[in-house]
């Protein structure tokens, strides 16, 4: 068992990107000289408003990983989900936003420890269940992309730690086949690989009829296959 800043961890690695990007994102948001401005990647957004987003997400995932909490039933309920809790923020201050993001991090980070390993399932978006611990990933994404917006909206650098991908991956790779919308993915068959170029990582993304799995047992011949940097 290993400890990070007083937070006993099972996943060391996990733990200190959560923590280390919790603090990174609220530093860099809360230091914005205009927090009012517009962020391009995010419409109708300023950068308050994808400040408080974020800051609201790392308590929802307590709640959820409880069996409480709220989430859209649907993937595209999702912006009108986001928008509300934009528009009812407990508070607007920055600096509270801040104190309030790290905390709640911390706090669920201590939540996921307390679990000692155990792979427990909760709700999420688009009525799916997936492993609390590996939510860890998916709340490391949200402070690594909007946090790479705002840094973008306000001409700061925002590098990106290559070592985190993996662990977003691991994240997203949980709710991504209940983000396909059934409907135009219909009758889609292919499958698609994707190779992180320096990590000796590789995902599978096979569909079938619309359907999608990730890094199925036996997808078959590969259709396209992209090849990125991190």
């Amino acid at each position: 068992m290993s400890y990070i800043d007083g937070v006993r961890m099972v996943s060391a690695t996990r733990a200190t990107a959560v923590l280390t990007m919790a603090q990174r994102f609220a530093q860099l948001a809360s230091n914005a000289a205009d927090p009012d401005r517009a962020v391009a990647a995010t419409p109708g957004w300023s950068i308050l408003d994808a400040f408080g987003h974020v800051a609201m997400e790392p308590s929802r995932y307590h709640a959820l990983a409880l069996g409480g909490g709220t989430w859209p039933a649907c993937s595209s309920e999702l912006p009108a989900y986001n928008a509300e809790q934009v528009r009812t923020l407990p508070t607007r201050d920055a600096q509270q936003l801040a104190v309030r993001l790290t905390t709640d991090t911390r706090q669920f980070v201590e939540l996921i420890d307390s679990f000692d390993g155990e792979p427990r399932l909760m709700n999420f978006d688009g009525n799916q269940r997936i492993r609390a611990d590996r939510s860890l990933g998916t709340l490391l994404g949200e402070f690594v992309v909007h946090g790479y917006d705002i840094a973008d909206t306000v001409g700061e650098d925002w590098p990106i730690d290559p070592a985190h991908v993996p662990l977003i991956l691991q994240g997203t790779h949980q709710v991504m086949p209940g983000w396909v919308n059934p409907v135009a993915a219909a009758g889609l068959s292919a499958v698609y690989r994707l190779q992180l170029r320096g990590l000796g990582i590789s995902h599978i993304y096979q569909f079938h009829d619309g359907t999608l799995t990730v890094d199925p047992d036996s997808p078959g011949p590969v259709d396209v296959q992209f090849t990125q940097t991190p």
